[in-house]
């Protein structure tokens, strides 16, 4: 028999997600201020990152696969000089390089040799698993393990502005691409190195964070009803598809 109030309360909240959260923080906040007991989330922004955070919520949790398979957008910000453990401002910093030969040329000469498909090999602290383990879970205890490359496709990648040591950007990507990777490998091909020092999740296939809700707003919210009249129903869910 159907469930006319679970299907009621069924569909898509777009998150604008802030520092300092990470996607389970977003996720246990919402099942646990409003008791919405399925909620989920289509693919993970690391903690560091801002933006576009697709929440699934009771029957729509079923989707989940299909939505978080589509291509993603972001802005970032990619500093030249540095590297990291992580590829990221998480990470300890690993190598330093002066970049005063650089000039934005030399950036534009190489960032067309990460358009198109690439492989990549997975960072030690991504939630990839080996034998079921997350790799981050690994690199914690400082274990570093061979990892498989894998094939991702970068449609676009745009530079915005560049202030070196630091370059913004745009990228279109499939799904699984590390950004942070790609800003390690132009480091690398730059011979100075490199790591991601921003990045904000613009789109998710057919979501844009500009229909985001932020965490403040949610945090006001009264109740349920709010999210409901929010969220996108699982009915209209087929036209992002």
């Amino acid at each position: 028999m159907i469930d006319q109030k679970e299907l009621q309360e069924s569909g898509v909240l777009l998150v604008d997600k802030p520092t300092e959260w990470t996607s389970h923080d977003v996720v246990n906040f919402v099942r646990g201020r409003f008791g919405i007991s399925k909620v989920g989330h289509c693919g993970t922004l690391d903690p560091a990152a801002t933006g576009l955070l697709v929440l699934v919520l009771g029957k729509a949790t079923r989707l989940s696969d299909r939505l978080m398979g589509h291509d993603k957008r972001y802005a970032g910000v990619m500093r030249l000089g540095i590297e990291t453990a992580s590829q990221d401002r998480e990470g300890e910093v690993t190598a330093t390089k002066d970049t005063a030969h650089l000039t934005p040329a030399d950036v534009e000469r190489v960032v067309p040799h990460y358009v198109g498909e690439l492989s990549q090999i997975p960072p030690m602290v991504s939630a990839v698993k080996i034998n079921g383990r997350p790799l981050y879970k690994l690199a914690r205890k400082g274990q570093v393990i061979e990892r498989a490359p894998r094939a991702v496709t970068v449609h676009e990648f745009r530079i915005t502005k560049i202030a070196l040591p630091d370059v913004e950007f745009e990228v279109a990507c499939t799904k699984g691409t590390y950004v942070r990777t790609l800003c390690a490998d132009i480091g690398t091909e730059l011979g100075v190195g490199a790591h991601l020092l921003a990045l904000r999740r613009l789109n998710s296939g057919k979501f844009d964070v500009k229909d985001a809700v932020t965490m403040d707003t949610i945090k006001s919210w009264a109740g349920r009803e709010d999210v409901l009249n929010r969220m996108i129903p699982l009915i209209r869910i087929p036209d992002y598809l």
